[in-house]
């Protein structure tokens, strides 16, 4: 660089210089208007190269005095004095970006004052040794001491910024997370929400940078939650901004996190819709929650357990290929610790439930050391194939139809350490003879069973080494939250009318509910006697009340009439390959989905179409008076599921004629982004006797402005089809 551009670029440091100046002198009252902000945003683009030269630059200049004058050496001087002019622009740019970024909402702290302060004595002590350096007085000692303290405040400079953009602590995270935590020491917030907030969030969230005034590096403002209200509502995540935000199409400028930044995970955003679900706590333990728990379950993968730690299993591990071929929506197949052989099986879905459902598990038996089968129909005889878990060492029996002299063919299972009864109709006597059989038992629970309080005492006395578990005694002195009322019914869609089969688990709770929409209280709403018929579509909300208790949280059912079932289904134009479900069979099985992505009824049970049409055939045997076509779909707006925007009725009269167009129905557009529902859309008509009927649900063609998706065409989601 010949001396007439060193010129140049000295005259734009100086003048770098004094609009720096100018700026630090009136920033209070600096407003940077909307074209300038993308400057500022150069911010983070161009620092790096900047910090690279420095250090490079630092480190010729600290080896400058150590070599002799040469040729080589004047040459080099040069161009290491070109460099050093070039960096202090770039360094002086960065500097006056990064003041212009600063002023963005959501930039404030102490670490934003050293950061800005320690960024502008970096330019100018950069700069002042450019013009110290060929001064007969800087010589190596005084070279060496500048070089150093800028170095200092290079790292300064660079922590403070990266504690801005990654978090308060992002330099020793890595050091803090070798820390073992235990699986019983594990609180769920602590241990399995806080990380996903410290690594996801809290860099654009936290005291020093408060995008939309929303600080989540504390329990506190976490709670408070920002300039659009709380994060989250307890036990409602559908209703809870956070997890809104978070489900957002990437493209959607209020998408958290932003766009380019490190986003959440199935299993993160699972966690936290889980524990807003829950209680919200930010105390619980992991230990807390029962070991079916969904959160439980995904601890049990994160942390090591106390009792599994020392633990030398004997066996290897299950193939994977098998566990995934008998994991399904009716059982869960998990390893019981990270890391560990050992599996953890649970089996559900009463009306599915056979003897071989066990039997299929044989080719895991080595490696199931616990077993869920409460509340289904287990009979003594099926025992016999839970005997052949050889390495089993909890087994839950919970309210199935076992006895106790079933029990004498598990005292193979010489490491059976825990065994469930609770509901189960055991005996007195057989109970005893089984509990000897059983060598290694440590506990057995039986809650609600008929053994009388004296015979429960002397199992106690006669077992002391075996811990026995009775049941909560309430001496009104600690109240428990009762769970919500289950139902009965695998379906809740009928032909005429059908029961409301309301229940809970526990003995003497008074089951409140409401089917007008309003929600249940423990004074005015009908009291459950379970003589309701339901005969038309209806939405029950229900509550369980005890006295002693705190009354548990409400359950919504749906009901719904379907009189009319075709005779066979035709899906005319094709459907989402990822919505499939069950094809034409799918539109009147009985079964309906849910919102829970990760839930088997979300998956399997919704059929789809984006790109065309929904159009099915519907055929009569014998011809079908139809008034009412309802089609139940699900709206999420977040992510582009929309409703239909019309829907169509054609029918043919006979088999000779032609469809004619009995009624259309066009549903209004959304005009703001709400959270998500699942709701049947009605299609009325005059009675008409059909031979054949044709319905074409039409998918939004163009999602609204006000979307993160405008103009692009929506997810249409149908589960069932009512006809009355």
């Amino acid at each position: 660089m010949n001396k007439n551009w060193r010129g140049v670029f000295e005259q734009i440091v100086f003048t770098l210089a004094v609009f720096l100046v100018f700026l630090l002198a009136f920033e209070d009252q600096l407003v940077v208007p909307v074209w300038l902000q993308s400057v500022g945003r150069l911010h983070p683009l161009v620092l790096h190269f900047p910090i690279v030269l420095l250090a490079l630059l630092l480190i010729f200049e600290f080896f400058r005095f150590s070599q002799p004058t040469s040729d080589a050496r004047v040459i080099i001087e040069k161009w290491v004095t070109d460099l050093w002019i070039f960096g202090a622009v770039l360094t002086g740019l960065t500097t006056i970006f990064g003041l212009l970024l600063s002023k963005e909402s959501g930039y404030t702290g102490d670490t934003l004052f050293w950061h800005k302060w320690s960024a502008v004595s970096l330019f100018i002590l950069f700069s002042l040794i450019y013009w110290l350096r060929f001064r007969s007085y800087y010589q190596k000692l005084s070279s060496r001491l500048l070089i150093g303290l800028v170095s200092i405040l290079l790292m300064f400079t660079g922590h403070y910024g990266a504690s801005l953009t990654h978090g308060e602590g992002y330099l020793l995270a890595p050091l803090n997370q070798n820390k073992q935590i235990y699986l019983e020491d594990a609180l769920v917030f602590d241990h399995m929400v806080k990380p996903i907030l410290e690594k996801k969030c809290i860099s654009c969230h936290n005291p020093d940078k408060k995008k939309g005034e929303l600080d989540m590096s504390d329990i506190k403002n976490l709670v408070k939650g920002g300039k659009n209200g709380p994060l989250f509502k307890i036990g409602k995540p559908e209703l809870s901004l956070l997890l809104e935000r978070i489900h957002l199409p990437l493209s959607d400028e209020k998408h958290m996190p932003e766009s380019g930044q490190p986003q959440l995970t199935d299993e993160e955003k699972q966690i936290l819709s889980l524990w807003i679900k829950g209680s919200a706590s930010f105390t619980k333990k992991v230990s807390e929650l029962v070991p079916s728990d969904s959160l439980r379950m995904i601890a049990s993968k994160i942390f090591v357990s106390v009792n599994n730690q020392d633990v030398a299993y004997d066996f290897s591990e299950a193939d994977s290929k098998i566990i995934n071929q008998l994991a399904n929506e009716y059982r869960t197949i998990t390893p019981i610790a990270k890391n560990s052989p050992a599996l953890r099986v649970n089996i559900f879905n009463k009306s599915d439930f056979n003897s071989k459902k066990l039997e299929e598990l044989l080719a895991i038996k080595e490696q199931i050391v616990f077993l869920s089968v409460a509340k289904l129909p287990v009979q003594d005889a099926d025992l016999a194939i839970i005997s052949q878990f050889e390495n089993l060492e909890r087994l839950d029996l919970n309210f199935t139809n076992v006895s106790a002299k079933g029990l004498f063919v598990l005292k193979t299972l010489d490491r059976l350490k825990s065994i469930s009864l609770s509901g189960t109709q055991v005996k007195f006597q057989d109970l005893q003879v089984a509990l000897m059989g059983l060598k290694k038992l440590q506990a057995v629970y039986l809650w609600d069973t008929p053994l009388a309080e004296d015979e429960l005492k002397r199992i106690t006395t006669k077992f002391a080494s075996i811990q026995v578990n009775a049941g909560f005694k309430d001496d009104g002195k600690s109240p428990l939250k009762l769970n919500p009322p289950e139902l009965k019914n695998t379906s809740t869609i009928f032909e005429t009318d059908a029961p409301l089969t309301l229940f809970h688990t526990i003995k003497g709770v008074q089951i409140r509910y409401t089917m007008d929409g309003t929600e249940p209280d423990s004074l005015k709403s009908a009291i459950f006697d379970g003589k309701v018929r339901v005969s038309a579509d209806t939405r029950i909300r229900a509550r369980a009340f005890k006295a002693g208790w705190i009354g548990s949280d409400e359950a919504v059912f749906e009901y719904y009439k379907c009189a009319i079932k075709p005779d066979s289904v035709t899906v005319v134009l094709p459907l989402n390959r990822v919505h499939l479900a069950n094809g034409p069979k799918s539109f009147f099985d009985r079964n309906l989905g849910t919102f829970n992505a990760n839930s088997p009824a979300w998956a399997n049970f919704w059929t789809g179409v984006r790109n065309n049409d929904m159009e099915l055939n519907l055929d009569f045997k014998t011809p079908k008076t139809i008034s009412v076509v309802s089609l139940r779909v699900m709206e999420e707006l977040a992510t582009g599921i929309f409703p239909p925007q019309s829907i169509e009725i054609w029918g043919k009269l006979n088999s000779n004629g032609k469809f004619k167009r009995i009624q259309i129905l066009k549903i209004p557009v959304p005009k703001e982004m709400k959270f998500h529902e699942l709701y049947a859309i009605d299609v009325k008509f005059k009675p008409t006797n059909f031979k054949e009927l044709k319905i074409i649900a039409k998918p939004l063609e163009k999602i609204p402005q006000w979307h993160g998706a405008k103009d692009k065409r929506a997810l249409l989601l149908v589960d069932e089809i009512f006809l009355n």
